[in-house]
């Protein structure tokens, strides 16, 4: 099977840009010819030998296409009709003679005129094209059988020629293919390559004819199943109806469910409606399992159903002693709460909301509510909470939809007044899924909650029997309107003694249990366990004081299963002097052995989220421009109190023995040392003043001696917060004596009994009070003035007394 180009003719003829079709030799083809420059065109062509070459652009949308934006491969077309229509347009019947090749394109009088190149092929005939051939129809009727669009008698008469190219060509036109696959099958010249090509193009829509139809024939027969089953289910009920016998209706069920729930009237005509609409509905469709979801959820969530109370407020006082020491403020508010109930027959529900330092003890004192009141405990944590349908639900026209996590926990509960703790709830977080803490508040509110409206549900729910219990670690990220409908309560942390009653009467025993030990194998002394807090954990809580006597648990534990079968072979006390031997290296400096006084340098107090924490506040002068730096990661806050305290001390330079100018050739330094951690908050202004004075008069500030306190302008020291906190962070590490700002004397019954007496606290209104007492030596001992500045900056006194 041979082919061999016989000649090749150029031609000139006006040309037609076309699109959305392609035209092939040996085809008539109809179309509309609109576009000005088309019209001269065929007009040119009508005038002349009614041949004109016609050729697709590449976009159809294109109205004045270039000739590079045309394909170069066409078709030479005999007009056969041509009838001008009402609106100026011309509709024109071509048949098709023989595709050609652009060589060249000319625009004159408004139209293309093309010279275009024809090649006619020359074909030896044998047995290998009269398989092809054979090949190529039998594929074709298989595609017409199997095609809607095709009449199978009038395509099997167009196909029955011997001509290979005139074959492919008429198939070719006849194709559902796309622009681009016909004229790919145009610009082939050669008759056998584009019968050769239209085969494997026949093969490839013959696949996807055969795929289309099982799929078809796949989804009739789902649809036919689903309607068969629907009918069937249907004559079922009616014969069982007529028969009056035979299991009830699985919607007679639902009914009595809905009406012996206890819903609230809407809640009950919601679910009856719903029901209503599941009968009428096809069991199969998509719409029923959401309507049923819907149904079950509704009837899942507690209406009437209550936990009887316990009421009896010795017992819950019982409860409260044995799981928790200390606290008596919480212990007081709950027993209250119990009292109010007795008191009152429908008493609303209570929120309040801890707050306090990891490991208080937050999250355990509900589950004690729970126990002393004799209700169900749900806990929902929203640390990390962004989306507003966690709280409110998703509505049901979404795939997938749930109601909200309040939602879900009361189903969870199985009652209407659990106690429900809202753990980390100053943990929520702010994005385009909406704000969870304002959806938050309609559920917190007492005037709102006894209607909470969630979005999946779509009825009002009753929550104003819960008692709402949040926790969380600081306030100042809850925003105030969510504070405003929680009741503040705050767990500051425990002191040395009140941590060591918390060891020996739960820690030391949760930890036996859970290493399997018995108290004579291992048995804490109480000066032990002191050792243990002081040298192995700083913090507010007892979460790390646990860790560490589990440690030591697990260390006995592998002890007596290696030394002897004998359980009861291996007895240790935990003495002071042998916990290094289970814990390691002492992790904390006894700060009481680092008490000395030393000039330029300042203990502060400071609140964290975990607790009060010790603030050194170191500060040096150098020679330089009257410069003061700050470091150690400072806040906007911490960074404006020493701004303050430096222009006192430059107010009060008189006083304080230094000449009027002497920051002129003085750079200060103060740097607040652990650099790597953020530090923030309006309680540092005494401390930095403090330092700066030290510094620059050379005398050093007392190291047995903390404080904390804001300063003004003027020197007036302003209260501070945290004061609890702050109090217990200085007893920790040593230091009993404290400065603090007068209006904070009110503070003072928040602070425990035995802190209060372990400790001196100095309470002042002026700065110059302040600097009486933190001070080693009075400044009425100094000289007016002190010395010239730049003697003053560069004298090293830090390490000898300046004496005058």
């Amino acid at each position: 099977m041979q082919t061999s180009r016989e000649k090749s003719e150029t031609k000139r003829l006006p040309m037609m840009p076309i699109r959305d079709v392609v035209i092939f030799p040996h085809m008539m083809t109809p179309f509309v010819v609109g576009r000005e420059s088309s019209v001269r065109a065929l007009e040119e062509a009508l005038a002349a030998d009614k041949k004109i070459f016609l050729a697709t652009q590449h976009d159809a949308s294109v109205d004045e296409p270039r000739p590079n934006e045309i394909y170069s491969v066409g078709a030479i077309v005999n007009i056969v009709q041509s009838l001008k229509l009402p609106d100026g347009n011309i509709k024109v019947l071509v048949e098709g003679i023989e595709r050609a090749k652009i060589v060249s394109i000319s625009e004159e009088e408004g139209f293309f005129r093309a010279i275009v190149r024809a090649t006619n092929y020359k074909v030896e005939t044998g047995q290998q094209l009269d398989a092809l051939i054979s090949r190529v129809t039998s594929l074709f009727e298989q595609y017409v059988k199997l095609s809607q669009n095709l009449n199978y008698e009038t395509m099997v008469a167009a196909i029955r020629v011997d001509d290979p190219g005139k074959l492919a060509d008429t198939i070719g036109a006849n194709l559902q293919l796309t622009i681009e696959e016909k004229q790919d099958l145009l610009e082939i010249f050669d008759p056998v390559d584009r019968l050769t090509r239209v085969a494997d193009v026949l093969d490839i829509e013959i696949e996807k004819l055969n795929m289309d139809r099982t799929i078809q024939g796949r989804v009739k027969r789902q649809m036919e199943k689903a309607q068969k089953e629907y009918y069937l289910n249907e004559k079922i009920k009616a014969i069982q109806k007529e028969l009056g016998r035979g299991e009830k209706s699985e919607f007679d069920e639902l009914r009595k469910k809905v009406e012996a729930a206890g819903m609230t009237k809407d809640a009950q005509e919601k679910a009856l409606s719903e029901l209503k609409r599941l009968e009428n509905m096809p069991p199969m469709s998509a719409e029923s399992t959401v309507s049923r979801n819907y149904l079950d959820w509704l009837l899942a969530v507690p209406w009437k159903k209550k936990s009887k109370e316990i009421r009896n407020l010795s017992f819950a006082e019982k409860i409260l002693e044995a799981e928790h020491y200390g606290l008596e403020k919480i212990k007081e508010r709950i027993l209250e709460f119990l009292a109010v109930r007795r008191l009152v027959k429908n008493p609303r529900g209570s929120i309040l909301c801890f707050v306090g330092p990891p490991g208080v003890g937050k999250t355990s004192l509900g589950r004690s509510i729970a126990k002393a009141t004799g209700r169900k405990f749900v806990r929902l944590s929203l640390g990390g909470v962004r989306d507003e349908a966690e709280i409110r639900g998703h509505r049901r026209t979404y795939i997938g939809a749930l109601p909200g996590q309040i939602i879900q926990m009361m189903k969870k509960s199985g009652t209407r007044n659990p106690v429900f703790m809202l753990d980390e709830v100053d943990k929520m977080s702010t994005d385009f899924r909406g704000d969870p803490s304002a959806a938050l508040m309609e559920v917190l509110d007492p005037e709102q909650n006894y209607m909470f409206m969630d979005h999946y549900l779509d009825v009002e729910y009753d929550l104003s029997h819960v008692f709402f219990i949040c926790t969380a670690n600081v306030l100042h990220t809850i925003p105030p309107a969510l504070q405003d409908r929680m009741e503040i309560i705050r767990l500051s942390g425990y002191t040395e003694e009140e941590k060591v009653e918390i060891a020996t009467r739960f820690l030391v025993k949760r930890q036996r249990t859970e290493t399997g030990l018995s108290e004579k194998q291992l048995s804490f002394t109480r000066e032990g366990l002191v050792r243990m807090i002081q040298e192995y954990t700083r913090e507010a809580g007892v979460r790390n004081l646990e860790r560490e006597i589990g440690n030591t648990c697990r260390k006995i534990a592998r002890r007596v299963v290696k030394t002897s079968k004998d359980k009861d072979g291996v007895s240790i006390t935990l003495q002071p002097d042998n916990v290094p031997e289970f814990l390691g290296v002492p992790k904390f400096r006894d700060l009481q052995v680092e008490k000395k006084n030393e000039i330029g340098a300042t203990t502060g107090l400071a609140w964290t989220e975990v607790g009060g924490q010790l603030l050194n506040t170191e500060a040096t002068i150098m020679d330089g421009k009257g410069k003061l730096t700050l470091t150690g990661k400072l806040g906007d806050v911490m960074q404006e109190s020493a701004q303050a305290a430096m222009s006192y001390v430059r107010s009060r330079s008189h006083q304080l023995g230094l000449l009027r100018d002497f920051y002129r050739n003085l750079d200060v330094h103060l740097h607040v040392p652990e650099g790597a951690i953020p530090k923030d908050g309006p309680s540092a202004g005494i401390t930095i003043a403090t330092t700066l004075v030290s510094a620059l008069t050379k005398i050093p500030v007392r190291g047995d001696l903390a404080m904390t306190g804001e300063i003004t302008l003027r020197g007036k020291v302003l209260p501070i917060g945290g004061l609890k906190e702050k109090l217990l962070a200085a007893h920790r590490h040593g230091i009993f004596e404290v400065i603090l700002p007068k209006d904070n004397e009110k503070d003072l019954p928040d602070i425990p009994e035995n802190v209060r007496a372990a400790m001196k606290l100095n309470f002042v209104e002026h700065m110059d009070e302040v600097l009486q007492i933190a001070l080693e030596r009075s400044l009425d001992t100094l000289p007016v003035p002190l010395a010239p500045a730049v003697e003053l900056a560069t004298q090293t006194g830090a390490e000898e007394n300046v004496t005058h």
